[in-house]
């Protein structure tokens, strides 16, 4: 199947500015999908190449490119939980098992990595920003297409231990685990934060 997305820019080319209302209207709209909901069909091997074409293209202060991906399939994934159960019954806490069901039920796992290069003139902060907007670009993009998406991290984000077995090296983080399939119903709506709390206006 071939993509959907417009063919890549090359290099210098022109991209003029034009009002997207879709794209507002999807912001304004955009709901993410409870991870427990996800089932077959996940996005195909194409409809994941576009996604994440479109997770690539961020914010990227020096063009570092201070992150990257591992995917993760239903059949890997699944021996991925079983590990992971490994670590989380070594730590003697059985909730930390139950926290392994959000992972282990969508068909299709997408981990973002942040990935900061040492010595860079960029400031650290702003490169796992960088992969901050890179969840935020896979799971809008997912959404866009159709398809239901949950950026979690939980427990083994932050267990070193849990982060070798996802094969997170020395120096990296996980910044997201997008889930991705399809909802078996549709998700709904939350409640909002309030704007006027958090937004102040400077002046001199």
């Amino acid at each position: 199947m071939p993509s959907k997305l417009p063919a890549p820019p090359a290099f210098g080319d022109t991209l003029p500015l034009q009002p997207s209302p879709e794209a507002l209207r999807f912001l304004a709209l955009r709901r993410s999908t409870s991870a427990l909901t996800l089932v077959e069909p996940a996005p195909s091997a194409e409809e994941l190449a576009d996604l994440l074409r479109v997770a690539a293209r961020v914010p990227d202060h020096g063009k570092l490119s201070p992150w990257r991906f591992i995917v993760v399939a239903a059949v890997a994934k699944a021996a991925l939980v079983a590990r992971l159960a490994v670590v989380a019954e070594a730590r003697g806490d059985a909730a930390l098992i139950t926290k392994l069901g959000k992972l282990a039920v969508p068909p299709l796992a997408v981990v973002v990595v942040s990935a900061p290069r040492a010595g860079a003139a960029i400031p650290e902060w702003e490169q796992v920003l960088s992969a901050g907007a890179v969840c935020a670009n896979l799971l809008y993009g997912a959404l866009a297409m159709g398809y239901g998406a949950n950026w979690i991290t939980d427990w083994y984000s932050y267990d070193p231990e849990a982060a070798e077995v996802f094969g997170v090296r020395a120096g990296e983080r996980i910044a997201g685990v997008i889930l991705l399939g399809t909802p078996r119903e549709p998700p709904l709506e939350r409640e909002r934060a309030a704007l006027d709390p958090l937004v102040t206006h400077w002046a001199p």
